[in-house]
């Protein structure tokens, strides 16, 4: 279940291998970290895609499993029925770099023949009126809410169907401040160090009496060691890898043992490392190595 549930989220997050339009990975979400908006594109909207989108969100919640991180402030406004006139767009919501080129030259007092051009022509294809020196303030928080919410209004709206089919609605609605931990920020979901190893629950002698205190010693002191040196990238494949999944549990278990390479029990959250390491680098390598399996079955295989 949390292999499944991993692998869905990270579809939602990176995009799925559909050849679509040329490209060799299709995204859901495009944009910048926490300005992430749904994708337009006609073929995922017809296909009823971000509808199936929102039942992998609420599925994985449900599960307590991982997020999709870093969508845009004004697209989780509108989803829990925010009135789009209200939301909050600012210009990195645009996720296409050229219609945002156009409206930011809406930020200069005075334009070019060439420039109104180039934004009256935008503004007319999505029905806004030319733009004049009076109406360019106007203008440009009508074009730059169109591009990040009124293209993305039916996504929007699968979103919210997906939520409800899977009975989750009802508590979002109620509960305003469990939207948060729906929709993290992309920061909220980092790793440190410390967030790891104040989990860690380390052996003991008396528990493991095949191998002595020095062997013990040796070995949780090298995964200690790649812990604090890691990436909160490194640590989230770790986690996945000793888990199942990129989410902290309450507790994380460590076991020295036999074997060539590290493994894991992800149902019992249990990491087990090899006594045979004598140096560091042969330590580090072989647990990144077995961490490199995540995707193909974690530790079990």
């Amino acid at each position: 279940m949390r292999y499944f549930m991993t692998t869905i989220i990270s579809k939602l997050q990176f995009g799925f291998y559909l050849n679509i339009g040329g490209m060799c990975r299709t995204l859901l979400f495009e944009g910048e970290p926490d300005h992430l908006v749904p994708a337009a594109s006609e073929v995922l909207i017809e296909s009823d895609l971000f509808r199936v989108a929102g039942r992998m969100l609420a599925h994985s919640f449900l599960h307590d499993g991982p997020r999709v991180t870093g969508l845009s402030p004004a697209v989780i406004h509108v989803l829990f029925n925010g009135d789009p006139e209200t939301a909050t767009v600012v210009i990195e919501d645009c996720p296409y770099l050229h219609i945002r080129s156009i409206i930011k030259l809406l930020e200069h007092e005075v334009l070019t023949q060439g420039q109104k051009d180039t934004v009256s022509e935008l503004s007319m294809s999505w029905d806004l009126p030319a733009v004049t020196k009076i109406n360019r303030r106007w203008l440009y928080n009508k074009l730059l809410l169109h591009s990040v919410i009124g293209r993305t209004m039916r996504q929007i709206k699968q979103l919210r169907k997906g939520l409800k089919d899977v009975m989750l609605w009802p508590l979002l609605t109620s509960r305003p401040d469990v939207v948060p931990i729906l929709f993290p920020k992309t920061g909220e979901m980092q790793f440190t160090p410390q967030m790891v190893l104040e989990k860690i629950t380390w052996p003991v002698e008396d528990i493991d009496e095949d191998f002595d205190i020095e062997s013990m010693c040796r070995i949780t002191g090298f995964l200690r060691m790649f812990i604090e040196n890691a990436s909160s990238d490194t640590l989230a494949e770790l986690l996945t890898f000793w888990v199942g999944w990129a989410m902290l549990p309450p507790d994380l278990k460590v076991e020295v043992s036999g074997g060539n390479f590290p493994t894991s029990s992800t149902c019992f959250e249990t990491l087990k490392l090899p006594a045979h390491f004598k140096m560091y680098m042969e330590f580090e390598q072989a647990l990144l190595s077995a961490i490199n399996t995540v995707k193909t079955g974690f530790g079990l295989v």
